[in-house]
């Protein structure tokens, strides 16, 4: 089994409108592992970082703001092409064209609230992971289920 490693974010909203227990039992029940995960409120600097390849862009600053407002929940998630997988059970970035059964589909209904981050590609969630956690934030282990999950 090829295992791939991915960030995946709970923003603000999604905090404060408690779908962080939803989001990870989701995430869970598809079969991904969870290998590291931190609740916290971002700093200017690690949104900047985060964010900076939407620097100069017209939403930019609403998004640093938004992203800073309040506790979020950052986790490492492992497996076969984890970062597609995330992405389709994310949906959309606009919840209005999301399907229904994905978690923006199911619970968003506008683009600056769409609850969820995922990285994009494996490049970035490398970058994304580096940003949030230290190397030795990350958990290995075996997961017994995973004879269950993959072939």
């Amino acid at each position: 089994m090829a295992t791939e490693k991915t960030f995946v974010m709970v923003k603000p909203d999604g905090v404060q409108r408690g779908l962080c227990g939803e989001i990870v039992s989701r995430v869970e029940k598809r079969g991904l592992k969870i290998v590291a995960m931190k609740f916290m409120v971002i700093n200017k600097e690690l949104a900047e970082a985060h964010y900076g390849e939407h620097k100069g862009k017209g939403f930019y600053d609403s998004l640093i703001s938004f992203i800073t407002s309040g506790p979020v929940l950052a986790m490492v998630l492992e497996g076969d092409n984890a970062v597609s997988v995330c992405r389709t059970m994310m949906g959309k970035t606009n919840p209005q064209e999301s399907a229904p059964g994905t978690i923006r589909g199911d619970f968003g209904m506008v683009t600056g609230m769409n609850l969820i981050h995922g990285s994009d590609s494996p490049q970035s969630a490398e970058r994304e992971i580096s940003n949030f956690f230290r190397h030795d934030e990350l958990v290995s282990y075996e997961r017994t289920a995973d004879s269950w999950i993959y072939e």
